[in-house]
């Protein structure tokens, strides 16, 4: 038992480590591809669509070697959470387009209170007075670090209520179909993958046209900038893949609380590498923000004691009587496939 929860413990702080390495790799890698100091590369939409083509095109390959088996999930549920996806994707960037960056970060904040009143009306969900007072404490470091000029305007303002909004659906979504369908993450994101690569291809371009009033087509690609996508491309599969992972082991709420890691770890790395300037409300905020998570780390845990206490007792009670009645019954063999059991971290 013991043996099993290290091994769980040790797969949770792979998953996580996997998505901040990556998530903070990619934004690095972007930074030097589109911005006018690198490449010059604008064309983010179409960017992502290239990531999502190379995440579906692994799904492909890992699937027809045997690696990971295919389960079967609604052609429509899988269209429906493409669409909420790219919708995020697509919002946010118009939401940095036409709002200050001051504003952009606030409504990222946002995210981690919408999401916590979505799971309370999706799925009756509550917190306890800990965990919401870390929240707190993580928006207000993350907020002190980040947010500067806040400027907002209709248009703005309206585009980042739908990104917020569809972000917030499309993360508590993955959790939720992952159980409905008892499906694992990388399989859901195998079949989710080529839908939202086929919309941002086709529809990316555009956007883009719209957002720089640059053609993709126009770009003279040079080795430098084909290695940076290159690179973006193969750290995006691991973002995506540890996303889904991340998510489905515990909560929408988390992801997003401990995701704020990664603001930190940018602004750190970027005064590393690209020598931005890190100012004291910087350093404060980010001390504020790194508090905040072990604050909600702890109160998680926390709030797991007193289940975690009751459960064992409940659950040897439980199939005990199970195994008494399947015995009875006469159903001993009945093959473990056909038995319901559930995964507690999905």
């Amino acid at each position: 038992m013991e043996s099993e929860k290290k091994a769980s413990s040790i797969s949770n702080v792979g998953a996580w480590a996997m998505n901040v390495v990556s998530s903070v790799g990619i934004i690095m890698a972007n930074k030097q591809l589109m911005s006018n100091n690198g490449y010059a590369f604008t064309f983010a939409s179409s960017l992502t669509g290239f990531h999502f083509a190379v995440t579906a095109l692994v799904g492909l390959v890992s699937n027809a070697t045997g690696y990971s088996a295919s389960k079967h999930v609604p052609l429509w549920e899988l269209i429906w959470f493409s669409l909420v996806a790219n919708m995020s994707i697509t919002g946010m960037n118009f939401s940095l387009m036409l709002n200050s960056v001051g504003f952009y970060q606030i409504s990222k904040l946002s995210m981690i209170p919408v999401v916590c009143v979505m799971e309370w009306i999706l799925h009756n969900k509550h917190y306890s007075r800990e965990v919401k007072m870390a929240v707190v404490v993580v928006v207000i470091g993350v907020g002190v670090c980040t947010v500067t000029d806040v400027k907002v305007n209709l248009k703005g303002f309206m585009c980042a209520c739908l990104a917020v909004l569809s972000t917030s659906l499309q993360q508590i979504s993955i959790g939720s179909l992952q159980k409905k369908y008892s499906i694992g993450s990388f399989e859901l994101l195998s079949k989710t993958a080529p839908i939202q690569a086929l919309f941002l291809l086709i529809l990316g371009p555009f956007v883009d046209y719209y957002l720089s009033g640059k053609l993709i087509t126009n770009y003279k690609i040079s080795s430098g900038a084909l290695l940076c996508i290159i690179l973006s491309c193969s750290l995006a599969v691991f973002c995506n893949v540890s996303q889904y992972l991340c998510i489905g082991r515990f909560s929408a709420v988390s992801f997003q609380v401990l995701g704020h890691m990664k603001t930190v770890c940018v602004l750190t790395l970027g005064w590393l590498l690209f020598d931005s300037e890190l100012t004291f409300k910087n350093i404060m905020g980010m001390i504020i923000a790194v508090l905040g998570m072990v604050i909600y780390s702890w109160a998680v845990e926390a709030e797991k004691q007193p289940t975690s206490k009751a459960l064992p007792h409940h659950a040897k009670n439980s199939m005990t009587e199970e195994e008494i009645r399947l015995l009875k019954d006469g159903l001993e063999k009945i093959p473990l496939k056909d038995v319901e059991l559930g995964e507690a971290e999905g």
